[in-house]
């Protein structure tokens, strides 16, 4: 009886290592560990203007300097059957064994009070189908998703019941990441160091779903520096910390800030690349989200243009910074 005993004693005390070294016990992999590195778009805009345009002058640096590097690809109302696109784009990714980045860019009402990118679903409705569509789309690959860029920054024309239509609607995409898309980080977009004082972003963050994400995206489409951003995110997340007890990791949207913010944020002139996507760097990555030389509208240095619209000129003065 005491040997039957002391064995099952024995047994009982090494289930915990046996657990512990079990795969179902595992941390899930990660984005990054199942890949093996950041995928480059073969069909950004300016990889094609380069391969359309091979005896321009500027086809060469632009090649090289920008269109060789990963960058996000946007997805919205251009882009069609929004399951089968997505799952075109992290599908070709997964059989190149890298990471794709994408972003996530429908939200009804959407740039409501900025105008330059209006557009997006058509009804609340129409975008939970179509962000479930997205979700679905990447289903179990692994990916990097940006949520809605500029979506808790753009409340100054927005009734109470508007912004709380917003929150719902983002906290719901979220939900659908979640349960669709187990293997992709998404980060909710939080607008940029000098638009909203952290305190208060990190509230609207937080009552759009964030503790639902992997974490915060800051400085889409932006200039202002990676050091700007990183004491920023600090703020934030003490905010978070303080009233909702925890944190978040963030990415950084360096694709233009090489040169820092003159204060524009519309094409402004005298702005260059950043630092290249990779991880870490003061965030968990620093990515390029917006693509350098696609417009941000009729504006400055893109006078005429469209938002999205790929400017061969303004992308090869952002490589040298002029």
């Amino acid at each position: 009886m005491r040997k039957l005993i002391r064995g099952a004693v024995a047994a009982l005390l090494a289930l915990p290592l046996f657990l512990a070294s079990s795969p179902s016990a595992q941390a899930a992999p990660t984005p990054l560990a199942m890949t093996s590195g950041f995928y480059v778009d073969p069909n950004s805009s300016p990889a094609v203007w380069s391969a359309a345009n091979p005896g321009d002058g500027r086809a060469a640096a632009i090649r090289n300097s920008i269109a060789g590097t990963p960058m996000a690809r946007w997805f919205g109302s251009w882009s069609g059957d929004i399951g089968s696109a997505v799952g075109s784009y992290t599908g070709a990714a997964q059989a190149a064994d890298k990471l794709p980045l994408l972003v996530a860019y429908n939200m009804y009402g959407r740039d409501a009070c900025g105008g330059h990118s209006g557009g997006g679903a058509s009804s609340p409705s129409e975008y939970a189908r179509w962000i479930d569509s997205f979700a679905r789309g990447i289903g179990s690959r692994p990916a990097v998703v940006v949520l809605e860029p500029d979506a808790l920054g753009d409340y100054s024309c927005m009734s109470q019941a508007q912004i709380a239509e917003r929150q719902n609607m983002l906290t719901n995409a979220l939900s659908q990441f979640r349960s669709s898309a187990p293997n992709a980080w998404v980060y909710l977009d939080a607008g940029n160091p000098r638009w909203v004082d952290a305190s208060t972003m990190a509230q609207r963050l937080h009552s759009s779903g964030l503790s639902l994400a992997r974490g915060f995206s800051l400085n889409v489409s932006n200039y202002f520096t990676t050091s700007e951003n990183v004491s920023y995110a600090g703020g934030v997340n003490q905010a978070l910390g303080q009233r909702y007890g925890y944190s978040k990791p963030f990415v950084v949207d360096t694709s233009r800030n090489g040169n820092g913010s003159n204060g524009e944020w519309c094409n402004p002139g005298g702005r260059k690349i950043g630092t290249p996507t990779q991880q870490g760097g003061g965030a968990e990555m620093l990515l390029w989200v917006k693509t350098p030389g696609e417009s941000d509208g009729n504006c400055g240095v893109g006078g005429g243009s469209t938002a999205g619209q790929f400017l061969p000129e303004v992308a090869y003065k952002m490589i040298y910074g002029y």
